[in-house]
């Protein structure tokens, strides 16, 4: 079969184009960039999702859609991420009806339950509190609006937090501060329970419900973890440096991060600063029922997650770094780096 897989240049759009290659399948790849290492057999169309015209070049003979372009928090995209998230999508589902697809897998976010109550199923009720959680619950709306329409079978996952070798963003912060012996913060005392997953995790619960052909909602996230405390603390101890964990106050933490997001003066967004200190994790009982086996905790994950970041951070920050993933790539640190210099 044939897939197309948009955003296929970045982080889990190349996760999935590649897992599909592993088992055989032709791929054609839909994204604004071209990303120099994709193998040789994949086929790269240029175009935005916004381009009708585009995507509908890109969805000649092909079977599955797997949708994963999107703008992603750290952005900060604005009106964009209602242009991208929500009108693109709509854009790519209608396309793939008209060509007539037999199958349509849509990645959504964990972002689109915002402040809901832990534990979250797949039914739980939309929360989002920010921009970026709003576009997403929007454009899933859309897209499913479209498929059952057409009665298209759709597959809908939601990951957790990823972490996973060469995931970065915010996480190349963190693991910078550990591995130069820095304090490192939480909001709050850190005893809320926070779930992530492995990249790796959830590409097989994403291939899983593929090959079972099980269209649904599937929310993905560690079957094993803690909290968001004992996350960090774990990585210092792997590390083995003189870093330690600080505590800092949830109201005006908050206030301070919303300002100097406001200003452009901080990498973290308004969904990092209103929920990494509320308990955040999913019931994954739905997943390990079709017979989903992951491999990482919390803990495994963020050790092998900074080994990664060990091994390569002396070519993170190289100005000639061509790569288009915001996930991908390292991060200004803005006025955190004040933070740093007195940690």
């Amino acid at each position: 079969m044939l897939h197309l897989v948009t955003g296929g240049c970045g982080y889990l759009g190349n996760l999935v184009a590649r897992r599909l290659l592993e088992t055989g399948e032709k791929v054609r790849i839909l994204d604004i960039w071209r990303d120099e290492s994709l193998p040789p057999d994949v086929e790269f169309i240029e175009a935005d999702v916004r381009n009708t015209n585009g995507v509908a070049q890109a969805m000649k003979n092909i079977d599955v859609v797997h949708h994963n372009a999107a703008m992603v928090p750290i952005t900060k995209s604005g009106d964009v991420f209602r242009q991208v998230n929500v009108d693109g999508s709509r854009i790519v589902a209608e396309e793939a009806v008209k060509a007539g697809v037999s199958y349509f897998v849509y990645m959504s976010s964990s972002a689109v339950f915002g402040n809901a109550i832990s534990p979250i199923f797949p039914d739980s009720a939309f929360s989002p509190v920010e921009s970026y959680g709003q576009s997403k619950m929007e454009g899933e709306l859309a897209v499913k609006k479209v498929c059952d329409l057409a009665n298209l079978p759709l597959i809908i996952v939601r990951p957790r937090t990823i972490l996973g070798l060469g995931r970065l963003g915010i996480f190349q912060i963190l693991f910078e501060w550990i591995s130069e012996g820095r304090n490192v913060y939480v909001i709050g005392d850190g005893n809320n329970r926070f779930q992530f997953v492995h990249a790796l995790d959830l590409m097989d619960a994403y291939m899983l419900a593929l090959k079972q052909e099980k269209p649904g909602v599937y929310n993905v996230g560690a079957a094993e973890f803690g909290t968001m405390g004992e996350a960090i603390e774990n990585v210092i101890r792997h590390a083995g440096t003189k870093s330690r964990l600080k505590h800092l106050p949830i109201g005006l933490s908050k206030v301070a991060l919303k300002v100097l997001d406001k200003l452009s003066l901080s990498p973290l967004g308004p969904y990092h600063y209103h929920t990494y200190q509320r308990p955040v994790f999913f019931d994954v009982n739905h997943l390990l029922e079709i017979g989903w086996k992951p491999q990482y905790s919390n803990n495994r994950m963020f050790e092998g997650s900074y080994d990664w970041f060990l091994e390569h951070k002396d070519t993170l920050n190289k100005k000639d770094t061509n790569v288009g993933s915001p996930h991908r790539r390292a991060i200004k640190q803005g006025m955190l780096k004040i933070l740093k210099w007195i940690s």
